[in-house]
């Protein structure tokens, strides 16, 4: 029975030690998303009113549609490139959270063999 407890007791700290583990993946990986977004929100933010001085500066309308679209296409591209840039970042932290328990939970490592 005590061989029972004793290895219950070792299982479960295994279990905290690997939640623990997986949380410390997922605040890095939100600390980076974090930092990504508002990286690239200053960007943007900069870019528009570069944007706007050049609108503002244009000598024609003419100029000052061209410089909008020119400003449009970039600023489509770049949140295009944000959202994958965001997706690989979310998927990164999601496996960094996982591995803790890979090697704990036979459940999730697939099917079993020879059974």
């Amino acid at each position: 029975m005590t061989n029972t407890v004793e290895t219950f007791q070792a299982f479960g700290k295994e279990q905290i030690e690997a939640s623990v583990a997986s949380a410390t993946a997922v605040t890095k990986g939100l600390q980076a998303i974090a930092a990504e977004c508002a990286d690239y929100s200053r960007k943007t933010f900069e870019q528009g009113a570069q944007t706007f001085e050049k609108v503002i500066s244009a000598n024609s309308i003419e100029k000052a549609f061209e410089i909008q679209q020119a400003y449009t296409r970039e600023l489509y591209e770049g949140y295009l490139g944000q959202v994958n840039k965001l997706g690989e970042l979310y998927m990164a932290t999601a496996k960094e959270a996982y591995k803790p328990f890979e090697s704990r939970l036979p459940l999730f490592n697939g099917p079993a063999k020879n059974r």
